[in-house]
């Protein structure tokens, strides 16, 4: 998976299409990801001595391929490559679209 916790993206497919977001959590075993403030379900919990019960609303994963990561330097969604860094050695992130560094 490309895509790190924090990072801005827009969600290109599902009921959430076109709204945007930071990366809250990623499930790497799913492929999934959640975005803060797309795919909102309502859950239903039960209230204890402590807490109180209710209708509360959460983010749900998205499919880690229904999310495009927006690019830093022109503001739209873009595609993710990698690139090794001659000064450090390292593998980073780039974006395909501007070919600057994402990290």
């Amino acid at each position: 998976m490309k895509l790190k916790v924090g990072d801005k993206v827009r969600v290109i497919a599902g009921s959430s299409k076109g709204k945007e977001g930071k990366i809250i959590k990623t499930l790497r075993k799913e492929n999934k990801v959640i975005v803060e403030g797309a795919h909102i379900v309502k859950k239903h919990k039960k209230g204890n001595g402590q807490e109180t019960g209710g209708i509360l609303e959460v983010e749900a994963p998205i499919d880690a391929s229904n999310v495009m990561l927006i690019d830093p330097k022109t503001k739209k969604p873009t595609r993710i490559g990698y690139t090794i860094d001659e000064k450090s050695n390292k593998k980073v992130r780039i974006s395909k679209k501007s070919n600057e560094k994402i990290d």
